[in-house]
């Protein structure tokens, strides 16, 4: 595994990732299923035109967004005072080959990764309730244990002045293998396009 470590969301954490598919996307390759994604291709296109433009296209931040950027301090402070342990801030974390990676908000000691999540008041007291791992986060979280290596996601869900969710998800090796062939697959597929539109 290769570190960057740039904060995320500077311009150097946006070219450390550019062409690259990343974790928080997996779900556009694959479904938590299994089966491959039907956005898959457009994904493709996407990262093999960020690629040869240099450009990339996830660089707009929506206000929720910027607000989760805001809150992801507390909610890191929070957790090591729950759990009594430190979290270490990493950049952008990437494999050798093929090339496909992970933002992580944390290592925690030698087997655990943090994933925070800052959402809207009503959808954190929705999956406050439910208890369980959110299925729209399956996908990126278990890619983060593919990328990592880690045996286990802490998935935190922050609001402030409301509990937190603290979800701890550990490797589900069968989807890891099924998420590791397709993606072997697809980024085959994105380096044959790459050099398509770039010649």
């Amino acid at each position: 595994m290769v570190i960057f470590n740039v904060p995320q969301q500077s311009p150097e954490w946006f070219s450390a990732r550019l062409g690259i598919p990343s974790a928080s996307n997996f779900d556009k390759i694959i479904t938590t299923s299994g089966a491959p994604s039907k956005q898959a291709q457009k994904y493709m296109y996407r990262l093999a035109g960020e690629y040869v433009s240099g450009i990339p296209e996830e660089s707009y931040q929506s206000a929720a967004m910027l607000r989760g950027i805001e809150l992801e301090p507390e909610a890191r402070s929070l957790y090591e005072i729950i759990m009594d342990t430190p979290v270490i801030q990493a950049g952008f974390c990437m494999n050798e080959e093929p090339k496909y990676g992970c933002s992580v908000d944390g290592f925690v000691g030698d087997d655990g990764i943090v994933e925070i999540k800052c959402l809207s008041l009503s959808v954190h007291v929705e999956y406050l309730l439910g208890g369980l791992l959110p299925t729209e986060f399956f996908t990126q979280v278990q890619g983060q244990l593919l990328v990592t290596g880690r045996k286990w996601n802490d998935l935190i869900l922050y609001y402030p002045a409301i509990k937190p969710l603290i979800v701890r998800v550990v490797r589900d090796e069968e989807f890891i293998g099924k998420l590791k062939a397709v993606l072997e697959d697809f980024c085959e597929q994105l380096q044959q396009t790459i050099k398509k539109i770039g010649d």
